[in-house]
């Protein structure tokens, strides 16, 4: 009986010490690990065309000018940006959080923002033609404007830009 509990005990005793010895000696988790971060940059007329940006964070980046044509942007994140006159030809936003941004006289044609967020942001003298907004999140103002110039189809998605905003 005596080796039975000494057995157990000892069994018990391994694992407090494994246990233990996790809790301090913890390995970093990185969740991920290859983000491409511009956080705060300025990217001011930088050419980032037919690049891999996937998942990639612009947070408050100075974007005037900036080249996205046929980049990969699918995930992006762009809050408090300014993009103005960028060229976004082709470029796939879909399913990107846009918060905040400003995409005034921006070259916008041809651009895939299916599933986006583009809450708060601004599309002043945008070219919008062949953009796909489907099942985008856009301000209803913003929607209002972007219908009066909406126009085109979308040469991937086949969706006309004013279906994909709802247009009457």
């Amino acid at each position: 009986m005596n080796k039975i509990l000494l057995r157990f005990l000892s069994l018990i005793f391994i694992f407090i010490l494994v246990g233990f010895s996790v809790i301090m000696n913890p390995e970093p988790v990185f969740a991920q690990v290859n983000t491409i971060n511009y956080n705060n940059a300025n990217l001011e007329n930088r050419d980032f065309s037919h690049t891999n940006l996937v998942g990639g964070t612009f947070v408050a980046a100075e974007m005037r000018g900036t080249n996205f044509q046929d980049a990969n942007l699918t995930n992006a994140i762009f809050t408090k940006g300014v993009l103005l006159k960028a060229n976004l030809e082709s470029a796939n936003l879909m399913g990107a959080l846009v918060d905040r941004v400003t995409f005034d006289s921006a070259n916008l044609r041809n651009a895939i923002f299916t599933e986006a967020t583009l809450t708060r942001s601004r599309f002043y003298d945008a070219d919008i033609t062949g953009a796909d907004f489907t099942d985008a999140l856009i301000d209803r103002y913003q929607v209002s404007l972007l219908c009066q110039r909406a126009d085109g189809v979308n040469p991937v998605t086949g969706v006309s830009t004013r279906d994909s905003l709802g247009c009457r």
